[in-house]
């Protein structure tokens, strides 16, 4: 019975990371298409200088997606986890962490630019 229960909490476990690896993908593709739709209205505007709140508002659902992505990775080892997955994981979060640290320092840098610009 026990073994039984176990094979069904991988399965459920597996299931949850492919559906969160999904949304991820989800909020890129979305946040491609904002930043395409963004890119246009420059283009359209004959703006053609400044594509920092483009690349910003695109920034903001690359750093939702890697949020979404680490889940999964930690769906990925939490059942049974080997070193070499568990050092995987490390690499990982370590890269991803520092990413969206230094997305999240320009996303504030311009939200404070507007801010002290108005």
């Amino acid at each position: 019975m026990f073994g039984q229960t176990e094979e069904w909490v991988r399965t459920g476990v597996e299931w949850l990371r492919l559906f969160v690896e999904t949304l991820g993908a989800l909020v890129i593709a979305v946040g491609i298409a904002v930043a395409l739709r963004g890119l246009v209205a420059h283009w359209r505007e004959r703006r053609h200088d400044d594509f920092n709140a483009v690349r910003l508002g695109f920034a903001r659902y690359l750093a939702m997606a890697l949020e979404f992505q680490l889940a999964a990775d930690i769906l990925s080892t939490a059942i049974a986890p080997t070193w070499e997955q568990l050092g995987k994981l490390a690499a990982v979060a370590v890269i991803r962490t520092g990413l969206n640290h230094f997305l999240m320092r320009e996303i504030r840098e311009e939200r404070d630019e507007k801010v002290s610009g108005s």
